[in-house]
């Protein structure tokens, strides 16, 4: 039995892992933590995989998910801000897909954030005695920046994915040979 363990264990870690990568495509979907969650399992199920080059291993994957859990936030924020967002108009776009996120669901937070830059910007350009026209348009502007600072995190969060796999497959390879 514990010989089938042995196989069954790095096997089904490697589809989990498989699934949280190919979830990324969904914002959504916290491919990141559940890659993670996958290592820990494997590492925790298959006796003395903590010991030795194991923990380092697993701390390394460990931070690799926090990096990829902050690069939506960090990427969305830093393009918004390329674009000329002030930074209480992305503070507010990304608090409020957070609390949108929690109250109903991540779309609902993916769908606010924008909407909340938009309108904070469009309101602090108008403040600023901006053509109506002109502020729309800076505004767009702005939010197209957050929204491509989000695809370029998934791109992030992807190539992290493939590192954090690759990472737990020399961990699991390193005891099989």
């Amino acid at each position: 039995m514990i010989e089938v363990l042995a196989y069954v264990i790095p096997v089904f870690s490697l589809i989990v892992m498989l699934i949280g990568l190919f979830g990324l495509v969904m914002p959504i979907f916290p491919g990141g933590v559940v890659i993670w969650l996958a290592a820990l399992a494997y590492g925790v199920l298959s006796p003395g995989h903590f010991d030795g080059p194991g923990k380092t291993v697993f701390a390394v994957i460990t931070v690799l998910m926090l990096l990829s859990a902050a690069a939506d936030n960090v990427m969305m924020g830093a393009k918004a801000k390329e674009a000329g967002a002030s930074w209480r108009g992305i503070i507010l776009a990304l608090a409020s897909g957070v609390v949108f996120s929690l109250l109903f669901t991540p779309i609902v937070g993916l769908i606010v954030a924008p909407l909340a830059l938009y309108f904070t910007e469009y309101q602090r350009l108008v403040k600023l005695e901006k053509p109506a026209e002109e502020a729309r348009s800076e505004a767009k502007l702005i939010t197209k920046g957050l929204v491509v600072g989000c695809g370029w995190a998934f791109f992030i969060r992807f190539g992290l994915g493939i590192l954090k796999i690759g990472l737990w497959s020399y961990w699991a390879w390193s005891y099989w040979a």
